[in-house]
């Protein structure tokens, strides 16, 4: 294991939390494909929000510089994790892709995303799919690998925070942002807070 991949451990982890990391666990096991994996993780996402828990406070700050990724749960060998992702009033990523799969359920507050098609080439602007709003209790499927690429932003007067499911350690992952005008591509990860 390299430092790069190396797993942050959870000291925390709420009981909400282990049992969904459980059952990700599960159905990852299972063998089924991404479309049918990922709507089984946003059904368990949606339950497991309708049934209500409690963050502790320091896993729902927001950073007043940007926007902050705290690790609810990290897969011993990488294959998913639970992140709780922090958008304060105003604060927004780029657009961006996730280079895996992956459901978002609001905790609280509401979130803007803003959807684009997958370039197939490089240097080429972005096509814009369109502009959704997710409040609590709201789940979707943010990402596959073959539909990858959104822009996120807090889009009301509180701080969003999102559940993250990915199939990967996200805090790891490289993946790429995007210049919607041109189609520009960097690299980039986003650390663990």
């Amino acid at each position: 294991m390299t430092a790069q991949q190396e797993i942050v451990p959870i000291q925390s982890e709420t009981p909400a939390i282990a049992a969904l990391a459980r059952t990700v666990e599960d159905l990852i096991g299972r063998g089924l494909d991404e479309q049918a994996l990922t709507a089984a993780v946003r059904t368990e996402l949606e339950r497991t929000l309708a049934e209500g828990f409690e963050l502790p406070a320091e896993q729902v700050a927001p950073d007043p510089v940007r926007y902050v990724m705290y690790p609810l749960h990290v897969a011993a060998d990488g294959s998913f994790s639970i992140a709780s992702a922090v958008w304060d009033v105003g604060q927004g990523t780029p657009v961006h892709g996730h280079e895996t799969w992956g459901v978002v359920g609001i905790y609280s507050g509401v979130e803007v995303e803003t959807r684009y098609e997958k370039p197939t080439s490089p240097d080429v602007p972005l096509v814009g799919q369109g502009t959704d709003e997710w409040g609590a209790g709201e789940v979707t499927v943010c990402c596959t690998t073959d539909d990858d690429v959104h822009q996120v932003r807090c889009g009301g007067d509180q701080p969003v925070v999102g559940i993250h499911v990915y199939g990967a350690d996200i805090g790891t992952l490289p993946r790429r942002s995007y210049d919607p005008e041109t189609g520009a591509v960097h690299w980039f990860t986003s650390r663990w807070a």
